[in-house]
């Protein structure tokens, strides 16, 4: 695709539309930033919990664009791409992306969940800020919020004035954004606001000389649009905000596990990690055999996605003077019609190999709402209640086609059952019921302390199948065979949360707090054995119980040297039981690969977080952060029965380094003409981490590495305009972040070295 008919056509759209990316981010006159972690607007530095937040303008100046880089910019964080987005903070994590699964973490955007992982790789534009939480919100926030929350916050409309901006840039692996929204007070107490962004960028992924008919770009074509309006009335406000976004693009992402590991296919070893001393053009390069002209079918036919995430929400807030009422309400739905593919090894003497082509397709809808009092003036006593509500409900049906045969070695013919694979599942639903509260009493102007807790019923059902069959998906042929997927569910838990806060002066805090987490239980694919026809799982393998996470922490937050130096310290330790882990294997009827969630004995994390930020020198700031993390199994037997000795304790827990040091400098040149050069450098060590393959009791190690990003800002007078060039990953250091198994196993990678320039103007 051509650059200057996509920027030409961007900038025309984003003229008409009048566009702006201006952040609106609060802050206090000595600059910290106002939070809402608490659903109360607090400062940063005054919040009792392990927070890091990000502003909008930060956000543009790090080349942040999504969420996939925002672990960068926090400790204990990673936030990778697996079948959507996998967030895990202090090694707690899940990696079920399927319609029935659940993340240890919430996505929120405005305080709205966002239960599908991959309706959340949303672009980043106008944003007011970044909230990442770090250990479990069970009170505040709800289940699956075990490791943490994050909680993207877009610009509310103002009433000041007409006023906008437009950004556009472009990068390697033909990188280009352009976006922007503009601001309108259309009276005194009505305002409305219009924001879009287009997002595209080419595969990292090159296809292998047999495959030179693979077409694997754009990775991701994105549009996103999003309204919203602002009533102002007598002791009261009604924001509305509507969003679309268009996902589009070439879905597949997966390389074969053997580009960067061997020895991975016998049971209870260490696989050997042997990319190093290769090229990142060898590590990126998906080959296949193509005896039966496969890749002509998976181009023409299988690889495109068309992807829509969309929604309305509805925020009102009444003061009635000594309490306000909050109002959030929130309907959204997720189209996902896409297509991928399942690797099958290299081929042998017994084994054909090559691709297998997927096509997915699923609705999903959620509908969430939330009603909250809470307390106003400055008492003893600061409190809030309220009640929560969410639904989600979701259709789809997964199908792989043309797949190996294991017994054989050779493809399914057409004609032979099991040449179509796949899971529709009609019927899929998540419910979850909750009331909750939080007290926060002040004998006096240094002492708080906290106190909340959290009733929540979940429950899940799933009415499907898992079916092979000879031709089509419908499995209407003699012989096809049709193994029922039925389950339900429910699960009740309280969660709470003690605390105590401290101000030794006006510029240092001290906090403690005991908080609990929990993630409902869910099912496997099967249907328990007595319950009907075909159904001949036990219990106790077709569900797993839920996770909890029981976490201990003290910290401090401080502003020194006439607030030139800024620090935040956290440490923590975790009891965590019944973590969920899930693998892909030969699970499903007759032997075929599926997913199986099961729960782990226990777990331990211990750790300790320190930031800081430092005005080393006029126009120089330094800034520091520091993770040290022990996450480790408990007691773990995956398999007693076969391998009776396989103890997995003290076993670290995936993608939880032990360390990681992030240091970074940026200086400003103030300029004669009123303008300003900022110039900024970060480097980020991490000590290797583990990914663990229950399939075969494995664990693959991605090694240490270093990763370092640069940038040179340059802003006009009063910063009407600016121009940035821009470099990340400097190393060009390829990271595996999550990784499959077995004969058939595919890996995800990072971004390699990104690169580029970006522009923007006010208006």
């Amino acid at each position: 695709m051509k650059f200057a008919h996509i920027l030409g056509a961007s900038v025309l759209a984003l003229a008409i539309a009048g566009p702006a990316m201006a952040q609106e981010t609060k802050v206090s006159p000595d600059g910290d930033i106002i939070v809402t972690a608490t659903r109360f607007e607090t400062l940063a530095s005054k919040t009792p919990i392990a927070l890091t937040a990000v502003s909008g303008d930060a956000l543009r100046t790090a080349g942040i664009t999504n969420p996939t880089n925002l672990g960068d910019q926090v400790p204990s964080v990673m936030i990778n791409r697996n079948n959507g987005l996998q967030i895990t903070i202090r090694g707690v994590t899940s990696s079920d992306g399927t319609e029935k699964g659940d993340p240890s973490a919430a996505f929120m955007m405005d305080g709205v969940y966002i239960a599908r992982q991959q309706a959340q790789e949303t672009s980043f534009y106008d944003i007011s800020r970044v909230e990442v939480l770090r250990g479990p919100q069970g009170t505040l926030y709800g289940r699956n919020t075990t490791a943490g929350a994050v909680n993207l916050i877009t610009n509310r409309p103002t009433f000041d004035k007409v006023k906008g901006d437009v950004n556009v840039a472009y990068g390697n692996y033909n990188n280009t954004q352009a976006g922007g929204a503009i601001n309108v007070p259309v009276t005194d107490n009505l305002a409305v606001r219009a924001a879009v962004n287009y997002d595209h960028r080419d595969s990292f992924l090159k296809a292998g000389a047999n495959l030179s008919d693979l077409n694997l770009s754009p990775f991701k074509d994105v549009f996103s649009g999003r309204l919203s309006a602002l009533l102002k009335f007598d002791h009261g406000e009604l924001l509305v905000r509507g969003d679309y976004n268009q996902m589009k693009g070439i879905s597949s992402n997966a390389l074969p596990t053997s580009n960067f590991y061997s020895g991975y296919t016998t049971n209870t070893v260490m696989p050997v990690y042997t990319a190093n001393g290769k090229s990142n053009a060898q590590l990126l390069t998906l080959n296949a055999p193509t005896a039966d002209g496969l890749p002509q079918r998976v181009l023409a036919d299988n690889l495109r996605r068309n992807n829509a995430t969309y929604g309305v929400d509805v925020d009102f807030k009444y003061d009635f003077g000594a309490v306000t009422l909050n109002y959030l309400g929130s309907y959204r739905e997720f189209k996902r019609h896409e297509g991928n593919y399942s690797y099958y090894g290299p081929a042998s003497a017994v084994n054909v190999g090559g691709l297998a082509p997927n096509k997915f397709d699923g609705w999903y809808w959620q509908n969430s709402q939330e009603l909250r009092l809470s307390t106003n003036g400055t008492g003893p006593f600061r409190a809030q209640a309220g009640v929560y509500y969410f639904k989600e409900r979701a259709d789809i049906q997964l199908a792989i086609y043309d797949r190996t045969n294991g017994a054989t070695g050779l493809r399914y013919a057409p004609s032979d059952v099991g040449y179509v694979f796949a899971f529709p599942q009609h019927y899929v639903m998540s419910s979850s019921v909750a009331g909750f509260g939080q007290v926060t009493y002040s004998p006096n102007e240094k002492l708080h302390i906290t106190a909340g807790g959290r009733y929540t019923k979940d429950e899940k059902a799933r009415t499907g199948a898992t079916v092979q069959c000879a031709y089509t998906i419908a499995c209407n042929n003699t012989g096809d065979i049709v193994t029922p997927n039925i389950a339900k569910r429910s699960y009740e838990k309280a969660t709470w949360k003690v605390g105590v806060d401290y101000n030794l002066n006006a510029a240092t805090m001290l906090f403690g707090t005991i908080s609990t987490g929990y993630k409902a239980g869910g099912f496997n694919d099967g249907c328990e054995a007595g319950t009907g026809t075909g159904c001949t799982l036990p219990a106790s393998t077709l569900y797993y119980q839920p996770e909890t996470l029981t976490a201990y922490e003290i910290g401090a937050k401080a502003r020194l040297l006439d607030n030139k130096l800024r620090l935040n310290f956290s440490a923590f330790h975790y009891n965590y039981n019944n973590l969920q882990l899930t693998q892909v294997g030969p699970f499903c009827a007759g032997g075929t690969q599926c997913t199986q969630t099961t729960n782990a004995a226990s777990a331990k994390v211990d750790g300790i977080e320190a930031e800081a930020a430092y005005n080393i020198v006029k126009n120089g700031k330094l800034d520091v952060q520091l993770s040290l993390l022990d996450a480790r199994y408990g007691t773990f037997y995956p398999n007693a029965a076969t391998y009776p000795t396989l103890n997995l304790a003290n076993t670290r827990l995936d993608r939880s380094p032990t360390t990681t040091l992030t240091v970074g400098y940026t200086h400003t040149v103030p300029l004669a003409n009123g303008g300003e050069i900022i110039a900024g450098v970060r480097s980020k060590y991490s000590s290797s981490y583990n990914m663990l393959a229950l399939s075969i009791y494995s664990r693959f190690v991605q090694p240490s590495y270093t990763q370092t990003e640069v940038n040179v800002t340059y802003n006009s007078p009063n910063k009407v305009y600016y121009v940035q060039a821009y470099g990340k990953n400097l190393e060009n250091n390829l990271l595996v972040t999550a990784v499959g198994a077995g004969v058939n196993g595919t890996l995800q990678v990072s971004d390699p070295l990104m690169y580029g320039v970006r522009a923007g103007f006010k208006f």
